[in-house]
């Protein structure tokens, strides 16, 4: 919904009048430094007590100038980070807890203090073919990338309705990818004159992780250079029992990034079997694998995800709390690089599962 904001004669005085009283202090200084230099019978003279006298002075009047300065400065990076915190927001919208009887949590760390989204992308919709769902990194972090995570993201969330086929939605992301890049190298290469540059942005690429979740359970998936997800079961009982599940689903090679190489002609969906009530899944980026602590040891994901879910179902908010606090702990501090996680939990009516049909495959021998 568009909603129009009309002008009234009194709102711009607002500017006007924070102008006025930005600009008040600093004559107000002024005005007392010169003042005092020409009118204050102790500033006419040489002596060492008038001397010091005219330095506190002075340096008095350059003390309240600096604070003023500081204070507009804070107060325009306070309305930065505000506007940006809501583009933000908007771009990497947060998601509902519950999508079409799946609990839902997800979360990001940014390697770039100050911004809440980098170069990770995520997003769950549920549409007439399933809950579809998109985990993406783009090749670099921080703002920079907010661009590229812009025109994925956009074309999945059109697409995600519109194609019938999974592999329908990979070849829009597929265009848009290309387009966006063919945009980008337009405006760094402007000598071209509009024509179609020789070299594109060919270090930019994005891996994508496509998923569907039909309404029996039963996912498939595409993957394009994107890390395999998690399934996560815990046995909840005595506590010598309790153990917690963390698996890698088995999807085989993925497909090249989105960016530098065109995909085949034929997609190969992956059929990954049926996920079952209380069973989850969990999306991430190479950014939690490939951290890595001060001795140069990666990050034990795999160990963490099964800790996380041993002493209690698989609950999507508390897996992600775990798991980023192991990984603080584990880097001494942020990230090199953006982690992002989404952590879907089968809660639907529970379907028995048929003799010799699948359940999500894993990994583990």
């Amino acid at each position: 919904m568009i909603r129009i904001r009309h002008r009234t004669p009194s709102r711009p005085r607002a500017p006007r009048l924070c102008r006025a009283l930005d600009l008040a202090l600093p004559t107000a200084w002024g005005a007392v430094a010169i003042t005092f230099k020409l009118v204050c019978p102790l500033a006419q003279q040489s002596g060492l007590g008038a001397r010091i006298m005219s330095s506190a002075v002075f340096f008095a009047v350059g003390t309240g100038l600096i604070l003023h300065v500081r204070r507009g400065f804070l107060r325009e990076l306070h309305q930065l980070r505000r506007i940006a915190g809501a583009a933000q927001n908007v771009l990497l919208r947060p998601l509902p807890p519950r999508i079409d009887g799946l609990a839902v949590a997800a979360g990001q760390l940014s390697a770039d203090r100050g911004a809440t989204v980098g170069g990770d992308l995520y997003e769950v919709v549920a549409t007439d073919h399933g809950v579809r769902i998109v985990m993406g990194d783009v090749r670099g972090h921080g703002l920079a990338a907010l661009a590229t995570v812009a025109a994925v993201l956009g074309s999945f969330r059109e697409a995600a309705h519109d194609e019938a086929e999974l592999a329908c939605v990979l070849r829009r992301l597929e265009r848009a990818m290309a387009r966006h890049l063919r945009e980008r190298a337009r405006d760094e290469h402007p000598a071209a004159g509009g024509a179609e540059p020789a070299s594109p942005v060919a270090e930019e690429f994005v891996t994508v992780l496509l998923l569907e979740i039909r309404g029996d359970g039963e996912v498939i998936a595409l993957n394009c250079g994107h890390p395999w997800p998690y399934l996560l079961r815990s046995r909840v009982g005595p506590a010598a029992a309790a153990r917690g599940y963390a698996e890698p689903v088995a999807g085989g090679d993925p497909l090249p990034p989105l960016g530098p190489f065109p995909l085949p002609a034929e997609l190969p969906v992956v059929a990954c079997g049926r996920l079952l009530p209380g069973e989850g899944l969990l999306l991430h980026t190479d950014g939690l694998e490939d951290a890595r602590d001060a001795r140069g040891r990666f990050f034990p994901l795999q160990a963490a995800l099964a800790e996380a879910v041993r002493v209690q179902p698989v609950v999507p908010q508390a897996v992600i709390r775990t798991v980023y606090d192991r990984l603080l702990r584990h880097t001494g501090g942020l990230p090199a690089d953006d982690a992002a996680l989404l952590v879907l939990r089968n809660d639907r009516r529970r379907v028995p599962v048929q003799h010799g049909e699948p359940r999500v495959h894993s990994g583990a021998k």
